[in-house]
């Protein structure tokens, strides 16, 4: 029916010089990934990228930097030391726009490496937790391997391909990686706080993995006719799916389902997506495309930052100069929401670091990339309250920024943005 070979026969076809694409996130081929690696001494010049990925990246070793160069769409913790050693770049990307990047021939791919569940009676594959940019990168790579899973959960949506689209098949039977939350802090539950009283009864939510987001769930089990329009979503959603609180009913884009790029969590959270018709993946250019996030009404978008300046201008991708993470789908969402009838865009955060040292700032540090601009920019959100900025002038911004920073910080803030200007 399909050619099952070994992970060391199916890499043979990687060759020196070739671009490889890797399924993102919880979906990483982790068993392709080694293979291909072990061959380090072989290759040359073979360009590796991605999106974030869970689990080991072990071709971003610097001391393979002949075999393997990282370019990263966005950057994880396990490919971050790859820009300072010189053996990864970094690829600033719209997430909705990665696909077009392999659709228009900019990225040529030579060989996609993604992970599948175990086709059905019909010969189809799932891409299971995980679509964003794959399925371009599968319609335009010249060699597509699969590592088929059975514990690879069965998603509906857009990721559902047949067997005949994948040139080898490579059988494995691995647990897909798990994100487990920590608990949340005060600060970060009073953050959700605030986030959850500007959410009315029949928006649409976006909003990433981590603990805000997380505190921001727990506050709404008392909220009506939500909707799930979101990037990625973690467990934090499925008590409010069993509750019906989470229903999709009021939703101008795939009503009665839940919509995502990609999702991570725990293993309650694969099991409980596994061929559940109520959540729908689909690719990036679709799920992250502003022209159909906008459709939705009361669309609210809850995203974060690293730092925001007192003219509302959010830093979300650097630290100074130093890439730490991307730019994502935050501004497909902010913009999205922003132009949603009735739509929220939030920036969260707390007010300082683990360091005490102050994250909203009288200006964003040298070379910093402005993710979020100041006009685009409408609630920024912090455990000190909330700070609406649209349509307000900069003098009017830099009170209402100052009024949510850390008490031990406001006066130097605001005395520090006055002797800039």
């Amino acid at each position: 029916m399909y050619k099952i070979v070994s992970a060391q026969e199916a890499v043979k076809v990687i060759k020196s010089n070739d671009r490889v694409y890797l399924q993102a996130a919880a979906a990483a081929p982790q068993v392709l990934i080694k293979a291909m690696t072990e061959r380090y001494e072989e290759l040359r010049n073979v360009e590796v990228c991605h999106l974030h990925i869970e689990g080991d990246a072990p071709y971003a070793n610097p001391e393979l930097r002949e075999s393997f160069h990282v370019n990263s769409f966005f950057i994880g913790h396990n490919v971050r030391h790859t820009l300072a050693e010189g053996n990864g770049s970094y690829t600033p990307v719209f997430l909705s726009e990665l696909p077009l990047l392999f659709k228009r021939n900019i990225l040529p791919l030579d060989v996609a490496l993604i992970h599948v569940s175990v086709p059905d009676k019909h010969g189809y594959c799932s891409l299971g937790v995980s679509i964003e940019a794959t399925l371009a990168a599968i319609e335009n790579a010249k060699i597509v391997i699969a590592q088929v899973n059975p514990l690879m959960p069965r998603t509906h949506g857009d990721g559902i391909i047949h067997h005949t689209e994948i040139d080898l098949f490579v059988e494995c039977n691995e647990p897909i990686p798990t994100h487990e939350m920590p608990v949340s802090t005060d600060v970060e539950n009073k953050i959700g706080d605030y986030v959850a009283s500007l959410i009315e009864d029949r928006s649409t939510l976006q909003m990433g993995v981590g603990v805000i987001p997380n505190a921001v769930l727990s506050r709404l089990t008392n909220h009506k006719n939500l909707g799930l329009h979101t990037e990625m979503f973690s467990d934090g959603v499925i008590d409010l799916i069993l509750k019906d609180v989470i229903n999709g009913n009021f939703k101008a884009i795939n009503p009665g389902r839940a919509l995502a790029t990609f999702l991570m969590g725990s293993k309650r959270l694969y099991d409980y997506v596994d061929d559940n018709p109520f959540i729908e993946l689909r690719a990036s250019d679709y799920v992250n495309d502003v022209s159909i996030i906008k459709q939705n009404p009361k669309m609210v978008a809850i995203n974060s930052a690293i730092e925001v300046d007192l003219t509302g201008q959010v830093c979300a991708d650097s630290i100074g100069s130093k890439i730490y993470s991307g730019v994502g789908g935050q501004m497909d969402y902010i913009r999205g929401a922003s132009l949603s009838e009735g739509g929220k865009a939030i920036i969260a955060l707390p007010s300082i670091t683990k360091n005490g040292i102050s994250r909203i700032v009288p200006s964003l540090k040298p070379g910093a990339g402005v993710v979020t601009t100041r006009a685009h920019v409408h609630y920024v959100i912090t455990e000190y309250g909330i700070a609406n900025l649209y349509g307000k002038t900069i003098a009017d911004r830099v009170k209402a920024l100052v009024n949510i920073a850390h008490p031990d910080h406001r006066e130097s803030i605001e005395k520090g943005y006055y002797n800039l200007i």
